[in-house]
């Protein structure tokens, strides 16, 4: 049995899917499943796979589902996911020809089931680390410890072990909304477990315009429940203050926008009430950035 799956959420992305094909194929150890999940496209995708199975240059799987956004997407994969490892590549990123086999080795010669998995780099097209490294001195932590704690900067890649994931609850679906951030699930899981540190590149990532990095503010507003959801978790539960903090300004934005008072269901009261000054300046603040 293959000890890794890469998983691809997918949507009307034919046009960088073949970047990713091709290094998946190109990888140095094979010993991986790609699973892609396509939430509803409308293009071509369904035909490229279907072409891209007969060539049998790698293991494929591939599921198409009602569109239901990005977590909705990650629910379908960790639900089908046997594997002891997974990691997401999205579709408009690639893995440089060896991370497979970086990722494999390191497991197998670190891994254990006290742990969650594995905290890795990203990079740009250009070699670039997105970001700060991870200070070598740090072999084991949590994601929110390595931003908070260690200071350091810019998207990480995981890879986790599928054991724990399915031990935690799946992203919750808003009918009329397409997106939770996805940090909630790495949130759960890092109260109870932590990863293991590797400084090197896993994904080369490309952010583009259609994609939900750069639409981060219409994002917020499109999705205010998903992003209140977290919020709430996160300003309840993190270690840091800061993150407390910064969560619960957001969390008293998601409510103006939903109209929707600040003390329902708020075991933080009191902080949310002096925070709520930036919470609502954060409010227009995100209005205007939409606008413009």
């Amino acid at each position: 049995m293959k000890l890794l799956t890469v998983f691809t959420p997918t949507y009307n992305r034919a046009y960088t899917l073949p970047q990713l094909y091709t290094s998946l194929k190109n990888q140095t150890n094979k010993d991986f499943i790609w699973l892609i999940i396509d939430d509803g496209s409308t293009d071509n995708t369904n035909e490229l796979i279907a072409k891209w199975k007969k060539e049998n240059n790698v293991q494929i799987v591939y599921i198409y589902q009602e569109n239901q956004g990005m977590h909705g997407a990650h629910n379908t994969a960790y639900a089908n996911i046997n594997t002891e490892l997974n990691v997401c590549i999205d579709s408009d990123d690639y893995m440089p020809n060896d991370a497979v086999e970086k990722i494999l080795t390191f497991w197998n010669e670190k891994g254990n089931k006290n742990i969650a998995g594995i905290v890795g780099l990203d990079a740009d097209k250009k070699g670039d680390i997105i970001g700060t490294k991870i200070p070598e001195k740090v072999k084991k932590t949590t994601l929110t410890a390595l931003y908070y704690k260690y200071r350091v900067k810019g998207d990480k890649k995981l890879v986790l072990r599928t054991e724990i994931v399915k031990q935690y609850p799946k992203y919750p679906i808003f009918a009329d909304e397409r997106f939770v951030p996805l940090d909630i699930l790495y949130f759960n899981i890092e109260q109870d477990y932590k990863l293991l540190c590797i400084n090197e590149v896993l994904c080369i990532v490309e952010y583009l315009e259609d994609g939900s990095t750069q639409n981060i503010f219409k994002q917020y507003l499109r999705h205010p429940k998903g992003f209140r959801y977290v919020r709430k978790e996160r300003m309840m539960r993190s270690p840091f203050w800061k993150d407390r903090i910064k969560n619960n300004i957001h969390f008293v934005a998601k409510c103006i926008y939903l109209k929707k008072s600040i003390y329902n269901d708020n075991p933080k009261k009191i902080t949310t009430t002096f925070l709520f000054p930036f919470g609502l300046m954060l409010y227009f603040y995100i209005n205007f950035k939409v606008s413009k």
